[in-house]
Parts: structure tokens; sequence; C-alpha cells
């Protein structure tokens, strides 16, 4: 059974303490020259991708170790709960099934007894259908010109995962429809979205499980009433207003014709709603054949993730060597590397999904944790990041791992651009594998002219220690099956690396505090008087923000 004790008490994790001081100050150069196989040694394929993860500071008895640790947590036993629907959510006691929205198998998944997969089956025929009318012009606005703007209103889940496979997918939008993705409660946003569209021919998708959030309700009312302003009726709201929600009663008050909204399910978590109809824009951009494609690159991966050898599992792979440089290294960060403009918001989607799932100090048993957990995920584009934040990378005090994603054939192949690309991020990691030694440096610099004097001074500025861990993973083009594995990976190595550290990686009640402080802060800044049991910093801060509005 897994999360029984503390992890710190498995024997497994003694020993890694011993052979973290055994190996701590090896270099990886050296192993690499001391072994030519290390590549084909640590490496593994699976639904399309390759992960080459022979540049970590790990051999094969850290490995082995590892290995042990997952079993001695019960690792293979919370990975067959997860898929089987048990309540693994169990501070809301639900099971946690995104699984479900991709199983291409004919496997029943019960919840409360009953088979889920029949409504799962019925909600994307009815994505088809809306697609297809939207897409063939059969639905169109109230003056009968066809939608040529689509608005997914949304924050979180419902807005990141989403964008995030829209943009990783532009190559596939066929459909001549633009798609628009607002979150933020900022009017600056919403007013740059609006000023470029046309209410006739403007379709607008409120995503929100609850219909009830404060950013999204508050933004699918401001479109409303722009939309009621600039020539739309109450009685056209039905043809250009349509939900994913699971409240269809507060759906259905604000206009929502009821054969319009879709369903969402409490057993999915928000962070995970991609594949539910929170795809909903991404499958009106590429149709439903490529989003479908989408949904069995992720279901390749989860049976991959289901059924793999823990030694051959790349999502278990992954999740040990995240918790071997957290817990044993002190790592507290992870970098998301992408060298693929389309794949430019992975690190913010990465973000939502690692850092909202495994920023946990609570065990599932109630217990304060004794051990770090998840690391904080950030991370750019392509050179872009090169040319910025690599430089701490390189020299920084401190170490952060790095995930480098690269496709190896471009869609858009320009010149020797691609090949230029990918050298760019292969050298990146070569780099912080390798460094450059202070001999190397001076050297290095009397050959390009300096003088002997010259170069000892310089040559510490350019000292890279190397001996920095990263993965690279790799895949032929991002094509809507490779980003549906490469999504669900993620999903599944931040799953595991809960499942070791025995935290629930699927409730978010960190987020809730702010929330209700939100309201009564709110309060404060539309009324008049300060609250007294309100801190004085942030009673300090109403303050100015009701004499800068008086004052403009």
């Amino acid at each position: 059974m897994a999360y029984q004790g503390s992890l710190t008490s498995v024997q497994a994790w003694q020993d890694l303490q011993q052979h973290h001081q055994d190996i701590r100050d090896q270099h990886m150069r050296d192993w690499f020259a001391k072994d030519p196989q290390r590549f084909e040694r640590f490496h593994v394929e699976a639904a399309g991708l390759t992960l080459d993860y022979s540049k970590n500071r790990i051999n094969q008895h850290t490995v082995q170790l590892l290995l042990e640790l997952a079993q001695q947590r019960g690792l293979p036993g919370a990975i067959r709960n997860l898929f089987q629907g048990e309540h693994v959510n169990r501070s809301e006691d639900r099971p946690a099934l995104h699984t479900a929205l991709r199983n291409f198998s004919e496997r029943e998944i019960l919840v409360n007894d009953v088979n889920i997969m029949p409504e799962v089956r019925h909600t994307v025929h009815r994505m088809e259908e809306f697609c297809w009318k939207i897409r063939r012009n059969q639905w169109r606005g109230y003056d009968n010109r066809p939608f040529t703007d689509v608005v997914s209103i949304g924050i979180g889940g419902s807005f990141l995962g989403p964008k995030l496979a829209s943009s990783a997918l532009k190559p596939y939008w066929d459909s001549g429809l633009n798609i628009h993705y607002l979150a933020n409660i900022d009017g600056s946003h919403i007013t740059e979205i609006l000023k470029r569209l046309d209410p006739a021919t403007t379709l607008f998708i409120v995503q929100s499980k609850s219909f009830g959030t404060q950013e999204t309700l508050k933004n699918a009312t401001a479109c409303r009433r722009w939309f009621l302003d600039n020539g739309g009726s109450e009685q056209d709201l039905s043809r250009h207003f349509t939900a994913v929600s699971a409240n269809v009663q507060k759906a259905t008050e604000f206009g929502i014709a009821e054969e319009n909204i879709f369903p969402m399910w409490d057993w999915v978590g928000g962070r995970y709603s991609l594949w539910s109809a929170m795809g909903l824009p991404l499958a009106l951009a590429i149709g439903i054949d490529n989003f479908r494609d989408l949904l069995r690159g992720a279901y390749a991966m989860d049976e991959h993730f289901r059924t793999a050898p823990l030694a051959e599992n790349m999502p278990v792979i992954m999740a040990l060597l995240g918790l071997w440089y957290v817990n044993f290294f002190g790592v507290n960060s992870h970098a998301i590397l992408p060298y693929d403009h389309y794949l430019r918001s992975l690190p913010a989607h990465l973000q939502q999904l690692d850092m909202e799932s495994n920023g946990k100090s609570i065990t599932l048993d109630g217990n304060q944790v004794d051990y770090h957990t998840g690391p904080i995920i950030w991370g750019g584009v392509g050179t872009n990041g090169q040319h910025a934040f690599h430089q701490l990378l390189h020299q920084g005090t401190h170490f952060s791992p790095c995930d480098f994603i690269v496709p190896m054939c471009s869609h858009n192949p320009i010149d020797n651009f691609h090949a230029m690309l990918v050298s760019n991020c292969l050298s990146q990691s070569q780099a912080l594998l390798q460094g450059k030694s202070e001999q190397e440096a001076i050297e290095e610099l009397i050959a390009s002219g300096m003088s002997k004097a010259e170069a000892l001074v310089l040559a510490p500025q350019k000292v890279i220690p190397g001996n920095r861990p990263s993965n690279t993973l790799y895949f032929p083009k991002a094509t809507p099956h490779t980003v549906g594995s490469l999504i669900a990976l993620y999903e599944h190595k931040v799953a595991a690396q809960g499942m070791l550290w025995g935290v629930n990686s699927f409730d978010q009640w960190g987020v809730e505090l702010g929330k209700q402080l939100g309201n009564r802060v709110l309060s404060a800044l539309e009324g008049e008087t300060i609250a007294d049991d309100i801190d004085g910093s942030t009673n300090g801060l109403i303050r100015a923000f009701h004499k800068m509005q008086q004052q403009l």
C-alpha cells in the first residue's frame, strides 16, 4: 500500500542518502569519458517520444536505488489505483479520472459503480456535431453571417491547457476561425480582445465547472453586456454564447440554451480538463479528427504509464530524477526549455500542473512532511532564453535541472533555421554537462592572442562548472499525437512524484484563502470604510487605491 509512513523512514531513502554522499562530487564528464554507451543505457522511448536522461548525475546504482524507493513506496499499486478510479483525491473524496477522457480501450471505468465511458463518448460526439455546425457555417450569428472569432472565457486549467494545445497545434488550424483566450480579470485584457471583434460574428464559450469562478463570471458578464450594447439582443444570446459547466442552472440563467451546455465532471481537475469539452476552442480550430488524435497520443502515454515496468517507464523515470535532485541535492527549481515556437506556452501550463499539484507540505495522512516536495517550475522558449536566463543555468550559485524539448523536424522549413535551432538545443545541454575548466579558459584566451598574464586574470570569469543535469525530450514533429503524449507525460510524472512524496496531487486548497480574503478586500476597495480586522499593510494599500482613484 502506498503512502504508509514517512518517506524518509524507508530503507531505500537511507541507502540513497549514503549513495549521494558517495557520488555527489563526481563529474558527469568523467562518466561519459569512461562509458561510450551511456546514451544507450539511459534513454527510453514511449508514445512517439524519446527521453535521453544520460546527462543526469546518476549511475546504474542510483537508478537501482531509486527504483527500490518506488517499490517500497508502493508506486505500482498507486498507479493502478489512479486508473481504476479509486478516490485518490482523498481530501475531496473523489477519483482523478482525466485518463477516462482519452480512453480508447473497451475497459469500463466506474464511478460509484456506474460506467462513465458512455457519457464521455457521448460528449465527444456532441463536440463533433457542434464543431461541424460552426466550421461548416451551419450555425451562424444573429445576422446570418458565419462566425469569424471564438472567445474562450476561463482561467486556470480551462485556460492554460487549451491555450497551450492551441498554440502547439497552430499548423493544424484549418477552419479560418480566430481563437482568443480571455482569462485575467483585467480591463486591459478584455478591451484589447473585444475591440478587434464584431459581435455579429463572435462566438463565446464560457468555461467554468461551477459557473461561479469570480474572474470567469466577471469576464463573461462583461462580454454579455458588450454583445447586448453593440447590436445583439437577449434572444440572440443563445446563438452566441455556449458553456462548459457542471452548473446547468446558472448557465441557463445567464442566457445559454441548455442544449449548448457541455458537461464537466467532479472527477476531472481543472488542470487536467483540456481533454474534456474544455478543449472545445481547440477542436473548433483544428477539427475533431485532430482533437481525437490529441486524445490518442495522451492515451498512448496513459497505457505506457499504466503497463510499462518501472525501469522502462518514462513518467516514472522523470519523477524519480526530480525527486533525486529535490530531496538529495537540495534543488528547488526545474526549468522547462522548449525549442519550438509553437510550444512556447508549455512552461506556463506546466507551472500550474506541477506547482498546483505538488506544492504541498501535508501528506495524505495529515502529517507535516519532513522533506521538500514540488519544485518551482519556470522556463522559456528556444534560443531567446540563451540570451537571458541561461547565464544563471551555467554559472549561477544554484543549479536547476532542465528539460530540453525539441521536435527534430519543423512545420516551416526555411533555409537551415531548424538545424541551427536544434544545434543550439543540443549544445546548451552539452555545455551544462561539460562546462569549462580554468585551465581550458586560460589556453583558449592565450590562443586568441591574449598574454598569459591577462589570461590568468580573466580566466576565472570564464570558468563554467558543468555537471549540471538535463533531460532531452525529442520527437519527429509536433503533431496532435505527440503533443497529446507530451502533455500526458508531464501529467503522469507529476502524479508519480506526488505518490512518492505521499501528497494529494489532485486538490488545491492553497488557492482558496486568497479567494476568501479577496472578497473582503474588494468590499473595502469599493466602499469608503476600512475594516478594523484587516492588517495594517493591506489597509494602507486600500487607502492608496482610494486616494489615487479620487485623483483621476
